[in-house]
Protein backbone atom coordinates (compact mmCIF):
# COMPACT_ATOMS: atom_id res chain seq x y z
CA UNK A 1 0.00 0.00 0.00
CA UNK A 2 1.15 3.51 -0.76
CA UNK A 3 2.31 5.54 2.22
CA UNK A 4 -0.01 8.48 1.66
CA UNK A 5 -3.33 6.66 1.92
CA UNK A 6 -5.83 8.03 4.40
CA UNK A 7 -6.47 5.10 6.74
CA UNK A 8 -8.24 5.99 10.00
CA UNK A 9 -7.29 3.89 13.04
CA UNK A 10 -10.94 3.05 13.77
CA UNK A 11 -11.42 1.25 10.45
CA UNK A 12 -10.41 -2.27 11.58
CA UNK A 13 -12.94 -2.32 14.42
CA UNK A 14 -15.68 -0.94 12.19
CA UNK A 15 -14.90 -3.48 9.44
CA UNK A 16 -15.07 -6.32 11.97
CA UNK A 17 -18.40 -4.99 13.29
CA UNK A 18 -19.83 -4.76 9.75
CA UNK A 19 -18.70 -8.31 8.91
CA UNK A 20 -20.28 -9.57 12.15
CA UNK A 21 -23.60 -7.87 11.42
CA UNK A 22 -23.16 -5.53 14.37
CA UNK A 23 -23.01 -2.34 12.31
CA UNK A 24 -25.81 -0.82 10.25
CA UNK A 25 -24.55 1.03 7.19
CA UNK A 26 -25.53 4.69 7.04
CA UNK A 27 -27.21 5.81 3.81
CA UNK A 28 -24.80 7.75 1.57
CA UNK A 29 -25.47 11.42 0.96
CA UNK A 30 -25.24 12.75 -2.60
CA UNK A 31 -22.18 14.92 -3.20
CA UNK A 32 -20.09 16.41 -5.99
CA UNK A 33 -16.45 17.45 -6.32
CA UNK A 34 -14.58 19.23 -9.11
CA UNK A 35 -11.04 18.76 -10.41
CA UNK A 36 -10.39 22.34 -11.51
CA UNK A 37 -7.57 22.56 -14.08
CA UNK A 38 -5.44 25.28 -15.60
CA UNK A 39 -2.59 25.05 -18.07
CA UNK A 40 0.99 25.43 -16.83
CA UNK A 41 2.54 28.90 -16.72
CA UNK A 42 4.52 28.22 -19.90
CA UNK A 43 1.33 27.72 -21.88
CA UNK A 44 -0.83 24.77 -22.99
CA UNK A 45 1.11 21.54 -23.26
CA UNK A 46 4.16 22.79 -21.35
CA UNK A 47 4.49 20.32 -18.51
CA UNK A 48 0.79 19.44 -18.51
CA UNK A 49 -2.12 21.08 -16.67
CA UNK A 50 -2.21 21.83 -12.95
CA UNK A 51 -5.07 20.78 -10.68
CA UNK A 52 -6.40 22.83 -7.78
CA UNK A 53 -6.34 20.95 -4.47
CA UNK A 54 -7.02 21.87 -0.88
CA UNK A 55 -5.88 20.25 2.35
CA UNK A 56 -8.72 19.54 4.73
CA UNK A 57 -8.21 20.83 8.25
CA UNK A 58 -7.03 18.14 10.65
CA UNK A 59 -10.01 19.00 12.87
CA UNK A 60 -12.46 17.85 10.17
CA UNK A 61 -14.45 14.75 11.15
CA UNK A 62 -14.17 13.33 7.63
CA UNK A 63 -10.73 12.93 6.01
CA UNK A 64 -9.00 15.51 8.20
CA UNK A 65 -5.53 16.36 6.88
CA UNK A 66 -6.17 14.78 3.48
CA UNK A 67 -5.72 16.57 0.17
CA UNK A 68 -8.89 16.75 -1.91
CA UNK A 69 -10.74 18.84 -4.50
CA UNK A 70 -13.41 21.49 -3.86
CA UNK A 71 -16.66 19.67 -3.18
CA UNK A 72 -19.54 18.99 -0.86
CA UNK A 73 -23.08 17.75 -0.46
CA UNK A 74 -26.04 18.22 -2.77
CA UNK A 75 -28.62 20.80 -1.69
CA UNK A 76 -32.13 19.29 -2.16
CA UNK A 77 -33.44 22.78 -2.90
CA UNK A 78 -31.70 22.60 -6.28
CA UNK A 79 -33.54 19.46 -7.39
CA UNK A 80 -36.56 20.85 -9.16
CA UNK A 81 -36.34 24.62 -9.44
CA UNK A 82 -36.19 25.94 -12.99
CA UNK A 83 -32.80 27.55 -13.62
CA UNK A 84 -30.93 29.03 -16.56
CA UNK A 85 -29.11 26.11 -18.15
CA UNK A 86 -26.51 25.90 -20.93
CA UNK A 87 -24.86 22.82 -22.38
CA UNK A 88 -26.09 19.24 -22.67
CA UNK A 89 -29.74 18.80 -21.67
CA UNK A 90 -30.64 17.35 -18.30
CA UNK A 91 -31.64 14.06 -19.92
CA UNK A 92 -28.03 13.67 -21.09
CA UNK A 93 -26.72 14.43 -17.62
CA UNK A 94 -29.14 11.97 -15.96
CA UNK A 95 -27.88 9.19 -18.24
CA UNK A 96 -24.23 10.15 -17.80
CA UNK A 97 -24.47 10.42 -14.01
CA UNK A 98 -26.52 7.24 -13.69
CA UNK A 99 -29.45 8.83 -11.85
CA UNK A 100 -33.12 8.12 -12.33
CA UNK A 101 -34.48 11.63 -12.90
CA UNK A 102 -33.51 14.93 -14.48
CA UNK A 103 -34.13 16.68 -11.15
CA UNK A 104 -31.46 14.54 -9.50
CA UNK A 105 -29.09 15.33 -12.35
CA UNK A 106 -29.70 19.06 -11.99
CA UNK A 107 -29.04 18.94 -8.26
CA UNK A 108 -25.75 17.07 -8.68
CA UNK A 109 -24.47 19.44 -11.38
CA UNK A 110 -25.61 22.44 -9.32
CA UNK A 111 -23.67 21.06 -6.36
CA UNK A 112 -20.51 20.78 -8.47
CA UNK A 113 -20.74 24.38 -9.66
CA UNK A 114 -21.84 25.76 -6.29
CA UNK A 115 -19.08 24.01 -4.32
CA UNK A 116 -16.43 25.26 -6.75
CA UNK A 117 -17.64 28.80 -6.11
CA UNK A 118 -17.95 28.29 -2.34
CA UNK A 119 -14.54 26.70 -1.82
CA UNK A 120 -12.43 28.21 -4.61
CA UNK A 121 -14.25 31.42 -5.61
CA UNK A 122 -14.59 30.17 -9.22
CA UNK A 123 -18.00 30.34 -10.88
CA UNK A 124 -18.94 28.28 -13.95
CA UNK A 125 -21.84 30.47 -14.98
CA UNK A 126 -22.44 33.54 -17.09
CA UNK A 127 -25.01 36.06 -18.30
CA UNK A 128 -25.60 34.03 -21.47
CA UNK A 129 -25.12 30.47 -22.71
CA UNK A 130 -21.78 31.41 -24.28
CA UNK A 131 -20.23 33.68 -21.64
CA UNK A 132 -18.72 33.31 -18.18
CA UNK A 133 -18.56 35.90 -15.42
CA UNK A 134 -15.19 37.59 -14.95
CA UNK A 135 -13.90 38.81 -11.61
CA UNK A 136 -15.86 37.38 -8.66
CA UNK A 137 -13.77 38.92 -5.88
CA UNK A 138 -15.93 41.98 -5.11
CA UNK A 139 -17.72 42.48 -1.82
CA UNK A 140 -21.13 41.74 -3.36
CA UNK A 141 -19.90 38.42 -4.76
CA UNK A 142 -18.33 37.55 -1.43
CA UNK A 143 -21.58 38.28 0.40
CA UNK A 144 -23.42 35.90 -1.92
CA UNK A 145 -20.73 33.26 -1.55
CA UNK A 146 -20.96 33.41 2.23
CA UNK A 147 -24.76 33.18 2.05
CA UNK A 148 -24.41 30.03 -0.06
CA UNK A 149 -21.97 28.52 2.43
CA UNK A 150 -24.37 29.28 5.28
CA UNK A 151 -27.25 27.79 3.23
CA UNK A 152 -29.12 31.04 3.61
CA UNK A 153 -29.37 31.07 -0.18
CA UNK A 154 -29.88 28.16 -2.55
CA UNK A 155 -27.76 28.02 -5.69
CA UNK A 156 -30.87 28.16 -7.87
CA UNK A 157 -31.94 31.36 -6.08
CA UNK A 158 -28.43 32.77 -6.47
CA UNK A 159 -28.43 32.16 -10.23
CA UNK A 160 -31.91 33.62 -10.62
CA UNK A 161 -31.12 36.74 -8.60
CA UNK A 162 -27.94 37.33 -10.58
CA UNK A 163 -29.55 36.56 -13.93
CA UNK A 164 -26.96 33.85 -14.62
CA UNK A 165 -26.96 30.71 -16.73
CA UNK A 166 -25.27 27.58 -15.39
CA UNK A 167 -22.62 26.45 -17.90
CA UNK A 168 -22.89 22.67 -17.69
CA UNK A 169 -20.88 22.46 -20.93
CA UNK A 170 -17.81 23.58 -18.94
CA UNK A 171 -18.01 20.40 -16.84
CA UNK A 172 -17.19 16.81 -17.65
CA UNK A 173 -18.29 13.86 -15.49
CA UNK A 174 -15.20 11.81 -14.62
CA UNK A 175 -15.90 9.21 -11.89
CA UNK A 176 -18.26 8.15 -9.13
CA UNK A 177 -17.18 6.77 -5.75
CA UNK A 178 -19.32 5.73 -2.79
CA UNK A 179 -17.94 5.86 0.76
CA UNK A 180 -17.50 2.34 2.25
CA UNK A 181 -20.41 0.94 4.21
CA UNK A 182 -18.44 0.82 7.47
CA UNK A 183 -17.83 4.59 7.50
CA UNK A 184 -20.11 6.63 9.80
CA UNK A 185 -20.20 9.50 7.28
CA UNK A 186 -20.98 8.25 3.79
CA UNK A 187 -21.19 10.05 0.45
CA UNK A 188 -22.19 9.06 -3.06
CA UNK A 189 -19.80 11.42 -4.85
CA UNK A 190 -19.62 12.38 -8.51
CA UNK A 191 -16.22 13.66 -9.66
CA UNK A 192 -16.17 16.32 -12.39
CA UNK A 193 -13.41 18.00 -14.36
CA UNK A 194 -13.44 21.65 -15.47
CA UNK A 195 -11.01 24.24 -16.80
CA UNK A 196 -10.47 27.52 -14.94
CA UNK A 197 -12.46 30.15 -16.88
CA UNK A 198 -10.49 32.99 -18.43
CA UNK A 199 -10.45 36.07 -16.20
CA UNK A 200 -11.16 34.17 -12.99
CA UNK A 201 -8.74 33.04 -10.32
CA UNK A 202 -9.00 30.74 -7.34
CA UNK A 203 -9.13 32.13 -3.82
CA UNK A 204 -8.28 30.42 -0.55
CA UNK A 205 -11.72 30.89 0.97
CA UNK A 206 -12.76 27.44 2.16
CA UNK A 207 -13.38 27.23 5.90
CA UNK A 208 -12.74 23.47 5.66
CA UNK A 209 -9.16 23.81 4.34
CA UNK A 210 -5.92 25.13 5.82
CA UNK A 211 -4.06 25.43 2.51
CA UNK A 212 -4.56 25.22 -1.24
CA UNK A 213 -2.20 24.37 -4.09
CA UNK A 214 -2.04 24.20 -7.86
CA UNK A 215 -0.08 21.04 -8.62
CA UNK A 216 0.82 18.73 -11.49
CA UNK A 217 -1.41 15.62 -11.09
CA UNK A 218 1.56 13.30 -11.68
CA UNK A 219 3.60 15.17 -9.05
CA UNK A 220 0.74 14.97 -6.55
CA UNK A 221 0.45 11.21 -7.14
CA UNK A 222 4.23 10.81 -6.74
CA UNK A 223 4.16 12.67 -3.44
CA UNK A 224 1.26 10.47 -2.30
CA UNK A 225 3.34 7.38 -3.13
CA UNK A 226 6.22 8.85 -1.12
CA UNK A 227 3.99 9.47 1.89
CA UNK A 228 4.29 13.25 1.61
CA UNK A 229 0.64 13.99 0.78
CA UNK A 230 -2.28 12.26 2.47
CA UNK A 231 -5.18 11.31 0.18
CA UNK A 232 -8.21 9.06 -0.07
CA UNK A 233 -8.38 6.36 -2.79
CA UNK A 234 -10.66 8.26 -5.20
CA UNK A 235 -8.43 11.33 -5.07
CA UNK A 236 -5.21 9.56 -6.03
CA UNK A 237 -7.04 7.43 -8.61
CA UNK A 238 -8.39 10.49 -10.41
CA UNK A 239 -4.98 12.17 -10.23
CA UNK A 240 -3.43 9.19 -11.99
CA UNK A 241 -6.14 9.34 -14.65
CA UNK A 242 -5.52 13.07 -15.23
CA UNK A 243 -1.74 12.74 -15.49
CA UNK A 244 -1.45 11.65 -19.17
CA UNK A 245 -3.36 14.68 -20.49
CA UNK A 246 -1.22 17.57 -21.72
CA UNK A 247 -3.75 20.40 -21.48
CA UNK A 248 -6.84 21.27 -19.49
CA UNK A 249 -8.92 21.20 -22.68
CA UNK A 250 -7.61 17.74 -23.52
CA UNK A 251 -8.57 16.42 -20.10
CA UNK A 252 -12.04 17.96 -20.37
CA UNK A 253 -12.45 16.40 -23.81
CA UNK A 254 -11.58 12.98 -22.38
CA UNK A 255 -14.30 13.10 -19.72
CA UNK A 256 -17.00 11.43 -21.82
CA UNK A 257 -14.79 8.36 -22.16
CA UNK A 258 -14.40 7.86 -18.41
CA UNK A 259 -16.14 4.96 -16.68
CA UNK A 260 -18.91 6.20 -14.38
CA UNK A 261 -19.61 2.83 -12.75
CA UNK A 262 -19.82 3.52 -8.99
CA UNK A 263 -16.82 2.28 -6.99
CA UNK A 264 -17.71 0.90 -3.55
CA UNK A 265 -15.23 -0.69 -1.16
CA UNK A 266 -15.89 -4.29 -0.14
CA UNK A 267 -14.92 -6.07 3.08
CA UNK A 268 -14.71 -9.89 3.11
CA UNK A 269 -13.29 -12.74 5.20
CA UNK A 270 -10.35 -14.51 3.60
CA UNK A 271 -7.89 -16.92 5.21
CA UNK A 272 -8.59 -15.82 8.75
CA UNK A 273 -8.38 -12.10 8.04
CA UNK A 274 -10.60 -9.31 6.80
CA UNK A 275 -9.73 -8.01 3.34
CA UNK A 276 -10.77 -4.50 2.39
CA UNK A 277 -10.69 -3.79 -1.34
CA UNK A 278 -11.89 -1.33 -3.93
CA UNK A 279 -12.93 -3.29 -7.05
CA UNK A 280 -10.63 -2.44 -9.94
CA UNK A 281 -8.15 -0.60 -7.71
CA UNK A 282 -5.86 -3.23 -6.19
CA UNK A 283 -3.32 -0.72 -4.85
CA UNK A 284 -5.68 0.18 -2.01
CA UNK A 285 -6.34 -3.35 -0.75
CA UNK A 286 -6.01 -3.68 3.03
CA UNK A 287 -5.55 -6.86 5.09
CA UNK A 288 -6.93 -6.58 8.62
CA UNK A 289 -6.64 -9.28 11.34
CA UNK A 290 -10.00 -10.96 11.90
CA UNK A 291 -9.74 -10.28 15.63
CA UNK A 292 -7.63 -7.91 17.70
CA UNK A 293 -4.35 -9.52 18.75
CA UNK A 294 -4.28 -10.68 22.35
CA UNK A 295 -1.28 -9.39 24.30
CA UNK A 296 0.67 -12.12 26.11
CA UNK A 297 0.25 -12.21 29.87
CA UNK A 298 3.44 -11.10 31.58
CA UNK A 299 4.30 -10.89 35.23
CA UNK A 300 3.88 -7.39 36.52
CA UNK A 301 7.18 -5.71 37.19
CA UNK A 302 8.10 -2.40 38.70
CA UNK A 303 7.55 -0.64 35.36
CA UNK A 304 4.43 -2.50 34.23
CA UNK A 305 1.41 -0.24 33.55
CA UNK A 306 -1.18 -1.64 35.94
CA UNK A 307 -2.89 1.43 37.28
CA UNK A 308 -4.87 4.39 35.91
CA UNK A 309 -2.19 5.11 33.34
CA UNK A 310 -2.47 1.73 31.61
CA UNK A 311 -3.65 1.93 27.97
CA UNK A 312 -7.30 0.86 28.01
CA UNK A 313 -10.54 1.95 26.38
CA UNK A 314 -11.27 3.30 22.90
CA UNK A 315 -7.82 4.75 22.43
CA UNK A 316 -5.89 1.61 23.30
CA UNK A 317 -4.07 -0.20 20.46
CA UNK A 318 -6.28 -3.06 19.24
CA UNK A 319 -5.04 -3.70 15.71
CA UNK A 320 -3.11 -2.21 12.82
CA UNK A 321 -3.52 1.54 12.88
CA UNK A 322 -2.24 4.42 10.82
CA UNK A 323 0.73 6.30 12.26
CA UNK A 324 -0.22 9.58 13.87
CA UNK A 325 -0.61 12.27 11.27
CA UNK A 326 -1.46 9.86 8.46
CA UNK A 327 0.70 7.72 6.25
CA UNK A 328 -0.78 4.24 6.70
Amino acid sequence: MSQGQWYPPEWPDRIRALAAGELTAAPPRRAATVMLLRDAAGGPGVGGPRVHMLRRRTSMAFAGGAYAYPGGGVDPRDDDRLIGWAGPPLEHWAARLGVATVTEAQAVVCAAVRETFEEAGVLLAGPTATTVVGDTTGDDWEADREALVARELSFAEFLDRRGLVLRSDLLGAWARWITPEFEPRRYDTWFFVAALPEGQRTRDVSTEADRTVWIDPAEAARRYDAGELLMMPPTVTTLRALAPHRTAAEALGAADGQDMTPVLAQARMEGGELVLSWPGHDEFTQHVPAAPPVAPVASAGPGAPTGPGAPTGPGAPTGPVAPAGGGA
